[in-house]
């Protein structure tokens, strides 16, 4: 299978998992127990590994300034529970189902569907040196089909993220080195959105941006250089090759009717403004 197949249809089913991320319903589920600010992210998605702390956090989320995860992670497990915590999500992100795909969509053949081939295309996902990807394994799947079918998006995003770091640590990039170059690319976050959403300042940036140079991965208007370009260029082509397992357990036919089977449910959710678009850079 071309691993760029296999990252399409990763790329069409995003939006689908990234509502765990900006749903309101899930963040109010967060709330619920007591959690505030940024510590409902970080904990929704960092609570299937357990009460961990914020060093735990900071080297899996990879790219968020320390001193955020820290300040944000102080007090949590006093609030709440791990096991809370995923239940609560789960109880946003089936909210947010509801809401945004509609009964009729949830207890369609079509949904479920999607949920069984999702589902089969993480029996080929492995735990090694995949932490978040693991964490989240371990829980017990949900009934629902369209429970089902988040849960599997979660497990697939998890695997191709901790293999995405993987990479990065073989590039030699840290987390805001990682952050700034994909920035550069034109094809991630925007520059402020960036710099506010991971907690890093303008000083800091610009000592980041200033070691890129001198690495001469950047140019002084810190645009990528014909080296950085390639960097990532890498970096991408490792990640879909790291990928590349579960979409190729499904195969060509599996892939194929997924893609046909979640694009209008995409559709459906990007037409209702679910997602911050003005974050993400048009490229």
């Amino acid at each position: 299978m071309d691993a760029r197949t296999a990252k399409r249809t990763a790329r069409t089913l995003e939006p689908l998992h990234a509502l765990g991320y900006f749903s309101p319903d899930v963040d109010a589920a967060m709330g619920e127990l007591g959690l505030r600010g940024r510590a409902r992210y970080f904990v929704s998605r960092s609570a299937p590994m357990g009460a961990v702390g914020a060093g735990t956090v900071t080297a899996t989320f990879h790219n968020f300034h320390p001193g955020l995860v820290a300040h944000a992670m102080t007090g949590v497990w006093e609030a709440t529970t791990p096991g809370a915590a995923v239940a609560a999500r789960f109880a946003g992100i089936d909210a947010s189902y509801r809401r945004l795909l509609g009964e009729e969509v949830l207890a369609s053949e079509s949904l479920a569907e999607a949920a069984d081939l999702a589902r089969r295309a993480t029996e080929a996902c492995r735990p090694e040196g995949r932490p978040l990807y693991a964490g989240h394994a371990d829980l017990d799947w949900p009934d629902e089909p369209h429970l089902v079918f988040w849960h599997a998006l979660s497990l697939l995003r998890e695997h191709r993220g901790d293999g995405h770091v993987a990479t990065l640590l073989r590039a030699g990039l840290s987390g805001l080195e990682s952050l700034i170059t994909h920035t550069a690319t034109g094809k991630g976050f925007r520059l402020e959105a960036a710099k506010k959403s991971r907690g890093y300042s303008d000083e800091e940036w610009a000592v980041g941006e200033a070691a890129l140079v001198d690495r001469g991965l950047l140019d002084t208007d810190g645009a990528l250089t014909e080296q950085g370009r390639e960097l990532r260029r890498d970096i991408e082509v490792a990640t879909d090759e790291l990928d590349l397992a579960p979409w190729a357990h499904l195969g060509d036919e599996g892939l194929a009717r997924l893609h046909e089977l979640a694009t209008p449910l995409v559709q459906q959710v990007l037409e209702q403004d679910a997602l911050p678009a003005a974050v993400f850079a048009s490229g």
